[in-house]
């Protein structure tokens, strides 16, 4: 079975941090996010990989490569970002041969069972309620369950079961002779190419599509969900929760991770903190956030804060999100 990744989003939700990487890469819980969804699907049984790539779209090929020289696949380039449809179109001439196939949105990381997902017969799509169901692809369904319609952020939403990034569809064929239905209106119409309406367009035309309800899902576009995803992924990766312990004239609060030659001298660290390589933390109190590589942090108390790679910040208390290569000084 093959797997579609879309990676290739500005994620203008996430800047400063996507001026300089994209979005998949963003670390959490220490591996950036396009490895929870590639260990995901592989331990799922999915052996074929296609990435759509596009903005800083290099950075990812390079990850891959380097950290998944095994995995086979296969990259498309979307130019021009016409939508979700647009993108999954692009695919056409790797997939048409294909009876099924798996999306999964290149920011989200759902806590599912992926194997059983997998394994359902026919199209079934992943699920989940929401409070707000306008920022997102809605479904409702018959009284049997099965889906019947699919709107694309509907501004006054007639259901609250919201599409969770993840598709499987059994008719592929169909779903690229829907999409090229829908490209043909939406560049007559100058707008995006919605997979929401190849999808409504396939179920008008006869297919069905089931459900498939996630326990939770994390759409990590935003800090806020970031740093959650962040704690609920630490909390499942760090078998010490709960037990605090000292190193280095540091008290660390798990669940805490941390990459290669961090260096930590009479700080506290944690709860909730992901560290990437060369951390250097001293005098300082970190919870609750997300630090990435060779980033020094001196005599500040940072909460709920995202910092880039590389950035240097001495003297402060305070909520941040700041990108690659910035130094912040509040000492004096």
């Amino acid at each position: 079975m093959k797997a579609i990744i879309p990676v290739a989003g500005a994620g203008v939700n996430l800047r400063p941090h996507t001026y300089t990487q994209p979005k998949p890469l963003i670390p959490v819980a220490g591996k950036p996010i396009i490895s929870f969804i590639i260990d995901q699907l592989t331990d799922a049984g999915v052996e074929e990989f296609v990435f759509i790539l596009g903005y800083l779209g290099d950075k990812i090929k390079n990850y891959l490569t380097t950290n998944y020289p095994g995995l086979n696949t296969t990259y498309v380039v979307q130019d021009d970002r016409k939508g979700l449809g647009h993108a999954i179109l692009l695919t056409k001439d790797i997939i048409k041969d294909e009876e099924d196939i798996v999306i999964l949105l290149g920011d989200t990381i759902i806590d599912m069972d992926m194997k059983e997902f997998i394994q359902m017969k026919g199209s079934v799509l992943a699920t989940q309620k929401v409070k707000d169901p306008r920022q997102f692809g809605v479904i409702e369904v018959d009284k049997e369950g099965i889906v019947k319609k699919v709107v694309e952020k509907p501004a006054i939403p007639k259901s609250n079961m919201a599409i969770a990034g993840l598709y499987k569809i059994s008719d592929t064929p169909h779903l690229i002779k829907a999409l090229e239905k829908v490209y043909k209106k939406a560049t007559a119409e100058n707008r995006e190419v919605h997979l929401a309406e190849g999808l409504m367009t396939m179920i008008q035309a006869g297919s069905k599509f089931k459900t498939y309800e996630v326990s939770r899902w994390y759409d990590c576009g935003k800090k806020d969900i970031l740093l959650e995803t962040n704690k609920m992924l630490l909390a499942q990766r760090v078998s010490d929760v709960g037990t605090q312990f000292v190193y280095n004239h540091t008290i660390i609060i798990p669940p805490v991770i941390y990459g290669k030659s961090c260096e930590f001298t009479n700080a506290i660290i944690g709860p909730n903190v992901t560290l990437g390589d060369n951390v250097h933390i001293e005098n300082s109190f970190i919870s609750d956030s997300i630090l990435g590589d060779y980033v020094q942090i001196s005599g500040a108390v940072l909460t709920k804060s995202i910092i880039g790679n590389d950035a240097s910040i001495k003297g402060l208390s305070q909520s941040l999100n700041i990108g690659d290569n910035n130094e912040i000084d509040f000492s004096n």
